[in-house]
């Protein structure tokens, strides 16, 4: 994928950046995680993104399993697909990035993961025990 094209940010964009401190605000780091191809010239950033795109999508996961009820190690199987799945088409479809500038394709499917897991654990189990204990 070294042959992807990047989009690279205005000149007036850089400028404001400079005007602001040298860093963009936190608005701009979300913007580009929700832009198709954006650049990431930081690429502690990008694996920020990927970091709580995971909390979100743990979140989420958990609350519909905790819903539904979804039990047991299919519950468990189907997060860790649905995670690493979404994550991967994200860095590599969406966001088209060269993922051995960043450890290759298994460093950047695992960046979170645990602590992603630990939360839709917690999530999942909350919202059970409220809506489905006796």
């Amino acid at each position: 994928m070294s042959g992807a094209r990047r989009r690279e940010e205005p000149p007036h964009a850089q400028q404001h950046a400079v005007a602001n401190g040298g860093a963009a605000g936190r608005g701009s780091v979300w913007g580009k995680a929700l832009r198709s191809d954006s650049a990431w010239n930081d690429k502690d950033e990008f694996l920020d993104v990927i970091y709580w795109f995971r909390q979100i999508i743990a979140v989420i996961l958990g609350i519909i399993w905790g819903v539904v009820p979804l039990k047991g190690f299919v519950g468990i199987a189907v997060f860790c697909l649905i995670n690493a799945g979404v994550l991967y088409l994200y860095f590599s479809s969406f966001q088209q990035i060269d993922e051995e500038e960043y450890g290759g394709t298994w460093e950047l499917t695992k960046e979170g993961f645990m602590t992603s897991f630990a939360l839709f654990l917690v999530v999942w189990i909350i919202f059970y025990t409220a809506i489905h204990y006796d």
